[in-house]
């Protein structure tokens, strides 16, 4: 098939939905597919840039910025049209949330394709920015026109699924698929990333309010024996780094801000226990949960209703759940798996065994295609004459 997907943004660009689209467009055209993408740059930019990451195509276009997590792209609906003309796709596949998705509604050539929309995550209408929560009433009318005209639409979980208000009038033509995570290289040693002597305490993260990383430091300070490396950039960089020197954990807490493939590597392949605090369902997969799985690490993780994360960790099988926000619980969990090597060890193990066996490429690009195959049925049957 040819296929063009539509994303925010593109890797090496940070993020779950951007690995994850990535690794699903490179698995199709190692299947023989013909693949594009069309995403936005990830720095600020004037013009567009046409690239390839191996067999796959991928056009980002100019961002002059983003504006409540939304890119500034005036030129992505002329960009489409140009790519739709030019790779002639049979089906497009919209990653969203992505306010630039709404492009294919008014782009004449879009629309008469068959779409595949991958429901990543709801807005959370509990998100601390009053931006955010201002501007979805105008946001959700678009959100809505482009799932009615879906011919089929991917969630990454039941719970998910099942939770969403805006896939609620949907869900007969959505369709559960979960994210996947190929294998990594094995990293050189190189040099501890810890402190000698201390519990190895990993997360990573874009560094956001729902993410919970307040919630973990506070936890910290409760484990002196346990020192955390925080991997991640964002707009919550500066608090998180005026709470550790608050809580006087300056010398257990290394933050990174954003690192390379290499580093990461190393940091997973390093730590004795993977921290994922988020508050709520702006969490909805978690995709550093699988690397984390992948890297044979016993997770904690929060038990956020309506989630994803509550498929991926099992608990008290591959990892150990607590209730969100709940400082005292998360400290008890770190703790307890923090003594028990025994228990990391079969967690851990059983972890990596639940991510070979639930979430590989080959088994979500195989889904992804069924998804496909019943999106062009149901637009045929659109369009066939009573």
């Amino acid at each position: 098939m040819r296929v063009l997907h539509i994303g925010k943004f593109y890797p090496p660009a940070p993020g779950g939905i951007e690995a994850f689209t990535a690794m699903l467009a490179r698995s199709q055209a190692a299947s023989g597919d013909d693949v594009a993408v069309l995403a936005h740059a990830a720095a600020r930019s004037w013009c567009t840039r046409q690239r390839r990451d191996g067999p796959v195509s991928v056009r980002e276009t100019a961002c002059w910025g983003q504006l409540a997590y939304a890119p500034l792209s005036p030129s992505f609906p002329w960009q489409l049209a140009a790519l739709i003309a030019r790779h002639r796709p049979e089906l497009l596949h919209l990653h969203v949330p992505n306010t630039s998705a709404f492009a294919a509604l008014i782009v004449p050539a879009a629309r008469r394709l068959p779409w595949v929309v991958h429901w990543h995550a709801d807005i959370p209408l509990d998100s601390a920015s009053r931006l955010l929560r201002f501007a979805y009433p105008f946001y959700r009318p678009w959100e809505q026109a482009l799932l009615c005209r879906a011919d089929t639409v991917i969630a990454t979980s039941s719970a998910y699924r099942d939770a969403s208000h805006a896939l609620a009038h949907w869900r007969k033509k959505t369709v559960v698929i979960p994210l996947a995570l190929d294998e990594a290289p094995l990293p050189d040693a190189g040099e501890p990333l810890w402190p000698e002597g201390m519990r190895r305490l990993l997360a990573v993260g874009r560094l956001s309010h729902y993410k919970g990383f307040e919630v973990l430091l506070d936890s910290l300070a409760r484990l002196p024996d346990t020192a955390l490396l925080l991997i991640g950039s964002g707009e919550r960089e500066a608090a998180l780094r005026a709470r550790v020197n608050e809580l006087g954990l300056a010398s257990r807490v290394c933050m990174t801000g954003h690192v390379d493939d290499t580093f990461l590597q190393r940091a997973y392949a390093q730590a004795d226990i993977f921290c994922l605090p988020s508050l709520d369902r702006a969490e909805a997969f978690g995709m550093v949960l699988l690397e984390a799985m992948r890297a044979g690490l016993p997770c904690v993780a929060s038990a956020i209703p309506g989630s994803g994360v509550t498929e991926v960790v099992v608990s008290e099988q591959t990892g150990l759940l607590t209730p969100p926000g709940d400082v005292a619980a998360l400290a008890a969990a770190l703790d307890r798996l923090g003594r028990d090597t025994a228990l990391q060890r079969r967690l851990g193990a059983a972890g990596r065994r639940r991510w070979q066996d639930n979430y590989q490429p080959d088994a979500v690009s195989a889904a992804t295609r069924q998804a496909y195959a019943l999106a062009l049925s149901h637009r045929a049957a659109a369009e066939r004459p009573d």
